[in-house]
């Protein structure tokens, strides 16, 4: 059984990820899993997360990456929406990520849009702080090898979709 492709989205709060993801899903082809850093952060208890939050995430982010892993076995597509954050007392996360999908179909995509532009649209929603992409960009992993790249405020989402479907599967037209 072939390999599922593995996407790795990853970008600030409110950069776009989830939307392109949401595109993906709505007019590929093929069928893309997904599994995302909010998603994991609500498998540990909130006593956990209170007890010390980034040991906590850390794991669960590491398994997270596991369960990527898995569904590329299967033969499945599968889109990882998160960020790859350094910081100290935590492994670091980009270099697991080469460690757990090496050998693995993987494409990391930079979703970027500029810090002015997310700070706006943290305030549009009610859950997110302000600042919330800025600080998460100064815990962002330098130096990551990225397999492409898209601008969310240049192109929409559905625009991104295209062009990450298209590197990952070659260019031809999404649906």
């Amino acid at each position: 059984m072939n390999q599922g492709q593995i996407v790795f989205l990853n970008g600030v709060t409110s950069s776009g990820k989830t939307s392109i993801v949401e595109a993906i899903q709505s007019r590929s082809p093929e069928f893309f899993y997904v599994v995302a850093n909010d998603l994991f952060e609500e498998t540990i208890g909130e006593r956990y997360l209170r007890e010390d939050y980034w040991k906590y995430l850390s794991e669960a982010i590491i398994m997270m990456y596991h369960t990527a892993k898995l569904f590329s076995d299967h033969g499945k597509h599968v889109l990882i929406d998160g960020i790859l954050v350094e910081r100290p007392g935590l492994e670091p996360h980009y270099e697991k990520v080469k460690e757990i999908f090496s050998g693995y179909p993987l494409s990391i995509v930079e979703v970027f849009c500029p810090l002015d532009i997310c700070r706006q649209r943290n305030l549009a929603r009610e859950h997110r702080s302000e600042d919330q992409s800025e600080e998460q960009h100064k815990l962002m992993a330098r130096d990551i090898g990225y397999s492409y790249r898209v601008d969310t405020h240049e192109n929409t989402s559905e625009e991104c979709a295209d062009l990450i479907v298209g590197h990952v599967f070659g260019a031809r037209t999404v649906e």
